[in-house]
């Protein structure tokens, strides 16, 4: 059932052009204004919304997601009145709600709209802002976690027609019990860690937080695989209950790597997992799992533990490092723990540490296992190195 809280009270409040909403996790800032935006266009006849993102995986997983639900909720969907291949509901009363990504130029500089709503503006640039700004009649919601200061705090903070609030979690009293203690465990694990700190600051209380040590900047986006690039194999990083199971298919085209998520889900069975891997390319997995890699072999599947010893993440990291990689869209799991994967930091001296965090590392793995058992290949020995 949908249940009001504090965050959208407070951002119903918010009056002025550009509105602002800076928070932590769970603060429900997107679940929170999307009722707005519905109630706007209920209530105002041929009213016209555009919610945007970075990509389309991204909004279908996010703010379409989370509008279904409020629709569905609150007895207002009509299935009839949505357009799958555009994502857009047109209300019975003219309105319409569209929702498109920021990286289709004729969309930035397309039509105009009475409403606009960024969601996780921070992961677009300034200039895809003012595009579509400059077309927006009445105002603009923006909303984003605030992992390092960007082009909000620096062009928009303290204009005359900007409100700005912050949340946290606990403006979410819809939020399960279980996601409150997972939270606030990072409150204890930040009195004596810089790593956690950093995390409790941008995710626990909303406030700005430094991206000082993320350990790969060396990628790009793509919007999907070419029909020209060679699969070369996939690499295997399992899970089961408390973490998922992630699986990346490595690609090449033009001298150029592409890395492109497939399953990132707890729970999997390794006969579901077989599914997922339709070729009889090698798959790269973690060797510490021999059985759940027998097994996979008895589905048909290539699979390989990979090589392991004292710095064998470390190799792997410089492995990456010495390429350059495109990255799928559609590969948000990968993407979130790209810019968040960061070297870890000394508890004494705040440090940075020759080693990673082990944190937001599940798709990330199954691509370094792939990785050092190809490329890490020392051919001139025909064997890999000692890691």
């Amino acid at each position: 059932m949908f249940q009001t809280t504090t965050a959208q009270s407070k951002i119903s409040k918010l009056k002025k052009r550009v509105r602002i909403v800076q928070g932590g996790t769970s603060s429900s800032k997107t679940f929170s204004i999307i009722p707005l935006l519905i109630q706007y266009a209920i209530q105002t006849p041929n009213s016209e919304i555009s919610v945007v993102a970075e990509s389309i995986p991204h909004l279908k997983r996010g703010a379409v997601r989370d509008f279904i639900k409020i629709m569905q909720w609150t007895n207002n969907w009509r299935d009839a009145n949505f357009n799958k291949s555009n994502l857009t509901y047109n209300f019975s009363n003219g309105s319409f709600i569209e929702f498109f990504s920021a990286d289709h130029p004729d969309k930035l500089r397309g039509a105009r709209r009475d409403i606009l709503f960024i969601n996780e503006c921070n992961n677009i640039d300034f200039e895809s802002y003012v595009q579509l700004a400059i077309r927006t009649k009445k105002f603009i919601y923006l909303d984003y976690n605030p992992t390092n200061e960007f082009w909000v705090h620096m062009e928009l903070m303290n204009e005359k027609d900007t409100d700005f609030i912050i949340l946290t979690y606990k403006d979410n009293e819809a939020l399960d019990k279980a996601i409150v203690i997972e939270i606030e465990k990072a409150k204890v694990k930040a009195e004596t860690s810089t790593y956690w700190a950093n995390w409790w600051n941008v995710y626990g209380l909303g406030l700005i937080g430094s991206l000082e040590g993320v350990i790969f900047n060396n990628w790009k986006l793509i919007d999907v695989v070419p029909n020209e690039a060679v699969l070369l194999g996939y690499g295997l990083d399992f899970g089961y209950t408390n973490d998922p199971t992630a699986i990346v298919e490595i690609y090449k085209h033009n001298d150029q790597r592409i890395v492109n998520e497939i399953c990132y889900q707890k729970g999997l069975s390794n006969s579901q997992i077989a599914k997922m891997i339709t070729t009889k390319l090698p798959c790269y997995c973690d060797s510490a799992e021999p059985k759940s890699i027998a097994e996979l072999k008895l589905h048909g599947i290539n699979a390989y533990g990979v090589t392991k010893g004292a710095d064998s993440i470390n190799y792997g990291i410089q492995t990456i490092q010495a390429n350059d990689y495109l990255v799928t869209k559609h590969s948000t799991n990968l993407i979130n723990e790209l810019r968040k994967y960061s070297w870890d930091k000394d508890k004494r001296t705040g440090e940075a540490q020759n080693k990673p965090i082990d944190n937001f590392n599940h798709a990330i793995d199954s691509w370094r296992y792939h990785e050092m058992e190809t490329i890490g290949l020392n051919k001139n020995k025909g064997e890999y190195y000692v890691y």
